[in-house]
């Protein structure tokens, strides 16, 4: 919520007048100083701006914390991606909570040592502590990652063809389904891209 605010607030301080460019008309709601003046058209587009911060925010978690990497992995490798870009894939979903584990560890240690990251410091001061926590934290993944990549060719993983999936699961109805109702939402939006001429509804024609 307070990321997809921040967005909006910051989309118009640095482009005030993109929805009147996108939209090509203009309709004052307030006229304000400069060229921060309230349009009809700037309101529209970060209104459809907003809906899409919180229709994909809020799903993307929910797949985060919902999905096991390895059963994404076989998925994705059954509908045919290559199985090594699977592996990448389910690594990176493995890599996410193990950092963010990492980080509330190093952040409990901080404030045992007396260096305060909790809400009784300031914003500023909370957010430099903790980007003196988060890069080093980044480069030893780094690292890890690195060290990984080498056990693994070390195992002459990627040379074969196919792989084996220890969770790999039959496809069954409701995945047939879903599969279905996403390749009919794709094809709506290449029709509506048709329609609207673009990828923006504009009722101000």
């Amino acid at each position: 919520l307070v990321f997809s605010i921040l967005n909006l607030v910051t989309v118009y301080i640095f482009e005030p007048e993109y929805g009147v460019n996108l939209y090509q008309s203009r309709t004052v709601i307030w006229e304000g100083i400069g060229r921060y003046s309230l349009t009809w058209e700037q309101a529209f587009y970060e209104f459809n701006l907003m809906i899409k911060y919180f229709s994909t925010i809020p799903l993307a978690l929910i797949f985060m914390l919902t999905t096991n990497p390895s059963e994404f992995a076989s998925s994705l490798n059954r509908i045919g991606v290559s199985y090594q870009i699977s592996y990448a894939v389910s690594l990176a979903l493995r890599y996410i909570p193990d950092i963010q584990n990492q980080f509330f560890a190093v952040r409990q240690s901080q404030q045992a040592r007396g260096i305060e990251m909790s809400n009784k410091a300031g914003l500023t001061v909370r957010a430099k502590r903790s980007a003196q926590v988060i890069m080093p934290l980044i480069f030893s993944s780094l690292d890890r990652i690195e060290v990984i990549s080498q056990a693994m060719e070390l195992r002459r993983f990627g040379k074969g063809n196919k792989r084996t999936w220890y969770r790999a699961r039959p496809f069954k109805k409701a995945d047939i389904i879903a599969l279905i109702v996403t390749v009919l939402i794709v094809c709506l939006g290449l029709w509506l891209f048709v329609v609207n001429q673009g990828r923006f509804y504009n009722p101000f024609k």
